[in-house]
């Protein structure tokens, strides 16, 4: 099974994207390839219906649902406290379990 971090180069996020991406596959204990995959063309980002760097993508499917356009751009995620560069550890679990289930 395949899991993918989908990042554009510079993004400030991308090492805790990482990170927070392996701790929400072990707690879950998911096994799989875990790979970042850096885009750097407007066309690339239209193939993969990139929303924003850091995306965490499951099989091939973005875990979180954007109604942003495709885009080489940053990317934000809702938390409680407004938005942030990161989606929750929960959150990132949840999606996963759902991905799962």
């Amino acid at each position: 099974m395949g899991y993918e971090l989908r990042v554009i180069a510079d993004c400030p996020n991308s090492a805790a994207a990482l990170e927070l991406f392996r701790r929400a596959l072990a707690a879950e204990e998911i096994a799989g390839d875990l790979r970042v995959v850096e885009l750097t063309t407007a066309e690339e980002a239209e193939k993969l219906d990139f929303h924003g760097s850091p995306s965490f993508i499951a099989h091939g499917l973005d875990l979180f649902s954007s109604a942003a356009g495709a885009a080489l751009a940053c990317r934000v995620y809702p938390s409680s406290s407004g938005l942030s560069g990161l989606p929750k550890l929960e959150d990132l679990q949840a999606a996963l379990r759902a991905q799962h289930a």
